[in-house]
């Protein structure tokens, strides 16, 4: 009898923590479990495209905006709307995609066990579908000033030192990003205040070396538009080396990923560690 109470017990108390997991997650992922419906990957796929479009239409934007206008924006100006594009897009369409808007912010959850593989190719297509297509209509609109704001080294600046430069600053990046999204942290929407304000940061003392890019689908749209991709392996090769850096970094930090946390926040499958936390019955037990 004193083992059935204590099973009876253990089981309530598992019960009140995937509730209490539930509400946690519901308040800062709002229809998670429908969101999470493999049928609609269409919409995920869409909120990455239209999120590295309005990215990379600031980013790429600024500088032709600032070609034709004579400086009329400033460095400072075009290095912080990009950040201040990245909280609003993690605001409202967060919790649809995960907002990643980026390849390396990609791998990067694939590799900390946040996301699933058979998902990335796809993430990565629209990613880099979505920034070309903000080039072609800055293109279209504004025309080829500021090089369409193509993604170079600066003066007297080396290859190989823009991409140390690009890979400390993704693995700052990706290392906010997937400290925020841990449910260990627990800062809800403080994430995407913590991650455009990165961003901002990193272009304010860096985007004269580098152009502080951080993200191969930035630097893709433009080089594929103009055809010039002479630059392009810097900006694939640092941020991707510092996305894997980040991943060994959080590691050290703290431990194994894939908590219910950096699941929901990366829009990985909801596996069944997820459905248990969320208090969803296991696929097993559905039909």
């Amino acid at each position: 009898m004193a083992g059935h109470d204590e099973h009876a017990d253990t089981s309530e108390t598992r019960a009140q923590a995937a509730s209490r997991h539930r509400g946690l997650l519901a308040i800062e992922f709002p229809s998670l479990l429908d969101f999470d419906d493999p049928t609609r990957e269409w919409r995920r796929l869409f909120s990455e495209l239209f999120g590295t479009f309005l990215l990379v239409l600031v980013g790429a934007g600024a500088a032709v905006v600032d070609a034709r206008t004579h400086g009329g924006i400033g460095r400072t100006a075009a290095v912080v709307s990009p950040g201040l594009m990245v909280l609003a897009v993690i605001l409202f369409m967060g919790a649809v995609s995960g907002a990643h808007l980026n390849p390396a912010v990609t791998i990067g959850f694939t590799l900390r066990g946040d996301f699933p593989l058979a998902r990335v190719p796809g993430y990565l297509i629209v990613q880099l579908g979505g920034a070309t297509l903000a080039v072609l209509f800055v293109k279209a609109t504004l025309g080829s000033a500021g090089a369409l704001g193509a993604t170079v080294p600066g003066p007297h600046v080396h290859d190989w030192q823009a991409l140390l430069i690009e890979a400390v600053l993704t693995l700052g990046l990706v290392s906010t990003i997937l400290g925020t999204a841990s449910r260990a942290q627990n800062v809800g929407a403080l994430s995407a205040v913590a991650v455009g304000g990165y961003i901002a940061l990193a272009g304010l003392w860096s985007s004269p070396i580098s152009g502080a890019v951080m993200n191969p689908a930035r630097a893709f749209g433009p080089a594929l538009v103009r055809g010039d991709f002479g630059h392009f392996w810097v900006y694939v090769a640092g941020p991707l080396a510092g996305a894997v850096l980040a991943v060994v970094v959080a590691f050290i930090l703290r431990g194994p990923g894939g908590d219910p946390g950096g699941l929901a926040a990366a829009r990985g499958t909801l596996d069944d560690r997820v459905r248990k936390a969320l208090g969803v019955p296991a696929r097993d037990s559905e039909h």
